[in-house]
């Protein structure tokens, strides 16, 4: 199986690189500046296992011939931008798994490539790129999740299963994977809103008896929000997400802080935005919307600053 990654940064980069690790044939799409920081080869800092390796790389533009799977790891606002770069790379027989945080993105990718080539996928992984474009992993969870949005097992499932079993991460097939897209939005929409609205790390936010009753009814507008547009989805998510957050070490800090952080161009539309847009009229998100609009005003800021 031919494979595309789209993006080398810092879940491209990983899930990518553990493939390439594995020996499966594995090309990343990127930028001129990535591309010269990975002629000397891509390397891999984790708590699973440190890796450095060549890689093969293509720009925007190069010709080659059309991939079976493409593994899209871009930011979110970077996605208008990517998808005319990636039509010489598709041909019917193409597959197109995004492991992008959020839903919205799943509408574009079936309007334009069209609904039979698109995949539903997410991962999980606390990872970030370092000063030197070195691909830093923080915590032992490196885990994708993917599947049909009708839930059988088809071929181009067991071929993807295939490619990923025995790679130095975790991958799953999941028949109900509308439900897994849904709990993994809820959980990061909820956990990067009141990380950057704090600018905090979970542990204080936790601690705090303000903090965890914010949090709470922070994941009780989101969860409502869900439950409006998913039918399937759990029942019990509001536990289950309150458990996992809780678990989590002091430390943790969403991806969309640490971009915030360098003063990187971060989600918030993409997670809270489209929230809003989803939510009932009749629905009462006061919290949403004031993250919403706090993270709003840095991305103003942050754009008006380049």
């Amino acid at each position: 199986m031919r494979v595309l990654v789209v993006g080398a940064g810092a879940v491209g980069g990983y899930f990518g690189g553990r493939l390439v690790e594995k020996g499966a044939d594995v090309t990343f799409l990127v930028r001129d500046r990535r591309k010269q920081q990975l002629e000397t080869g891509l390397v891999i800092h984790s708590v699973n296992g440190d890796a450095s390796f060549p890689v093969s790389t293509i720009t925007q533009g190069e010709s080659t011939q059309p991939f079976d799977l493409i593994i899209l790891t871009t930011k979110a606002y970077h996605l208008d931008e990517v998808l005319p770069s990636l039509s010489s790379y598709v041909a019917e027989h193409t597959t197109i798994l995004p492991l992008l945080n959020g839903i919205a993105h799943f509408e574009k990718l079936r309007n334009f490539f069209g609904s039979e080539r698109v995949i539903g996928g997410l991962c999980f992984i606390e990872s970030t790129l370092n000063t030197k474009g070195e691909v830093e992993h923080y915590s032992p969870q490196h885990r994708i999740v993917f599947g049909e949005f009708d839930g059988k097992k088809t071929d181009r499932i067991r071929a993807i299963e295939d490619l990923f079993a025995g790679a130095n991460l975790t991958a799953e097939s999941s028949d109900n994977i509308n439900n897994e897209i849904w709990k993994k939005y809820i959980f990061i929409s909820a956990m990067a809103g009141m990380t950057c609205l704090t600018r905090s790390s979970i542990g204080p936010i936790l601690k705090s008896p303000n903090g965890i009753e914010t949090y709470e009814r922070l994941l009780s507008e989101i969860c409502a929000i869900g439950k409006s547009q998913e039918e399937t989805l759990d029942a019990d998510v509001w536990d289950q997400t309150m458990g996992r957050v809780r678990s989590l070490p002091d430390e943790m800090k969403s991806s969309m802080l640490r971009d915030m952080e360098k003063g990187l161009p971060i989600e918030t539309d993409h997670f809270h935005g489209t929230l809003l847009r989803l939510a009932p009229a009749d629905l009462d998100v006061p919290l949403l919307k004031t993250i919403y609009s706090t993270l709003s005003i840095y991305q103003a800021t942050q754009a008006a600053n380049k």
